[in-house]
């Protein structure tokens, strides 16, 4: 890639989710509580707290519980025009890397499952320059989910790195590593073990897969929808698709404060 391409897209990201915007905000699974009990702990203020990359507001509804206002932004109009309304919440379509917020004035910047793709270096200084004292930042990814069923979680693998593998975009990468590969400029917080676990149909969970950036760059490239053949093995095996089944995901956690 050119240095010219490079900044092109550095100044113009791609939006993977505006084609599953519906899809996204109502399939997702929500984190648990007691991970955003554990971001309030991390900052000495609670007036206002930073949802970015917010998506729907997954997690923005969730902060508002914690701290008095969110700034909830994020790069696709279609994912904002899809968020859940709340009181304490303001939606608006930015880049992470220009939040529009003022110097010193955020307790808490938080980043849900989003963080993998921004320009690190520009967000990162956008993070140090919002930040109040003794504010902080979090961000935290999860991964592939787990089934407990073993031919059920092997053809969730296929589907996840053989069918629609190709069309994960490149950032995804950081997501597989855990956000390690991510140069992380704050002094680093250690965060307790978290994870998302969910009762699904087999239902809940084949629209869970359609919410997939690659399972709409698939569609995009070939026409043809991957869930479609993709669910009806995964019937052979799952059994009857109204009784659920346990979805696992574990959460990473990359969270620190800026440097004095």
């Amino acid at each position: 890639m050119t240095d010219s391409t490079e900044k092109a897209k550095s100044m113009n990201p791609p939006d993977h989710f505006s084609s599953v915007a519906r899809a996204y905000a109502q399939a997702r699974p929500h984190y648990p509580p007691e991970l955003f009990e554990w971001l309030a702990t991390l900052s000495s203020g609670h007036a206002l707290a930073w949802d970015c990359g917010a998506g729907s507001g997954q997690a923005s509804i969730a902060l508002a519980r914690h701290f008095d206002r969110i700034a909830a932004t994020d790069l696709s109009a279609a994912q904002i025009a899809q968020a859940a309304a709340h009181p304490a919440v303001t939606y608006r379509v930015a880049p992470a890397e220009a939040s529009g917020l003022g110097s010193g004035t955020v307790d808490l910047v938080a980043v849900a499952q989003a963080l993998h793709w921004f320009d690190h270096a520009r967000f990162f200084a956008e993070v140090a320059r919002v930040l109040a004292p003794g504010g902080a930042f979090a961000a935290w990814t999860y991964g592939t989910l787990s089934v407990e069923d073993e031919p059920v979680n092997g053809l969730i693998q296929t589907y996840y790195h053989e069918t629609v593998g190709p069309y994960w975009p490149p950032e995804r990468r950081h997501v597989e590593d855990g956000y390690r590969s991510i140069p992380f400029p704050f002094t680093r917080i250690d965060a307790p073990l978290f994870r998302m676990a969910l009762d699904w149909t087999l239902p809940e969970l084949l629209a869970y897969f359609r919410s997939w950036s690659a399972t709409a760059r698939y569609v995009r490239d070939r026409g043809q929808d991957p869930v479609v053949p993709f669910g009806e093995q995964l019937s052979r095996v799952w059994g009857d698709a109204d009784v659920p089944r346990r979805i696992v995901w574990p959460l990473t956690v990359l969270a620190g404060r800026p440097r004095s």
